[in-house]
């Protein structure tokens, strides 16, 4: 792990407090420069344009959220608690929706308003979510793809490929994880 500590005017841009990333090679070798030199100056030019790309590669980095944001109307409310309570729940919206006093159309339309996704990427990142949580426990692949409501443990895999990166065996053996944490001192 590596930290970078960015003063207030080069973070502005940046989102704001602490967060996790899955880091580029590039990034990964910018920070890793970077944390050789100890103290990047701004006077001078070599080190202005390193901190220069590492601001813009941060600026571009697509952060992966490690909470799910929860629906503050009741009955979107009652959609993620049925869910929460079973992310491996195979039932469709429309009948999660039914259960919950509201339509399936309204349901959607609560949870983009509420937490800006949609149920079925909600879902999807819940179980996600669920899938970590038992991987980090020390569970299988297997074990925790299908107790998670995936169809197939590679269908996980690709799932899990796509949103961090790296498969699930490189990211909890640190293989392929490098994160780095920014704070706005």
């Amino acid at each position: 792990m590596r930290t970078l500590y960015l003063r207030l005017w080069l973070a502005r841009t940046l989102r704001r407090g602490c967060c996790v990333v899955n880091v580029s090679p590039l990034l990964k070798e910018l920070i890793l420069h970077a944390c050789a030199l100890t103290y990047l100056k701004k006077t001078v030019q070599a080190q202005r344009h390193l901190i220069d790309v590492i601001t813009d590669q941060l600026e571009a980095i697509q952060m992966v959220p490690l909470q799910l944001p929860t629906p503050s109307d009741p009955r979107a409310l009652r959609v993620a608690d049925l869910l929460s309570a079973d992310p491996s729940d195979r039932r469709t919206v429309a009948r999660l929706s039914k259960l919950a006093g509201a339509s399936k159309r309204t349901v959607e339309r609560l949870f983009q308003e509420d937490v800006g996704l949609t149920v079925g990427k909600w879902r999807q990142q819940l179980r996600l979510m669920q899938a970590m949580r038992l991987l980090a426990e020390g569970a299988k692949v297997t074990h925790a793809a299908l107790e998670s409501g995936y169809s197939t443990p590679s269908a996980f895999i690709s799932m899990f490929r796509k949103t961090l990166g790296t498969t699930p065996t490189a990211y909890f053996s640190g293989g392929d994880r490098h994160h780095i944490l920014a704070s706005n001192r």
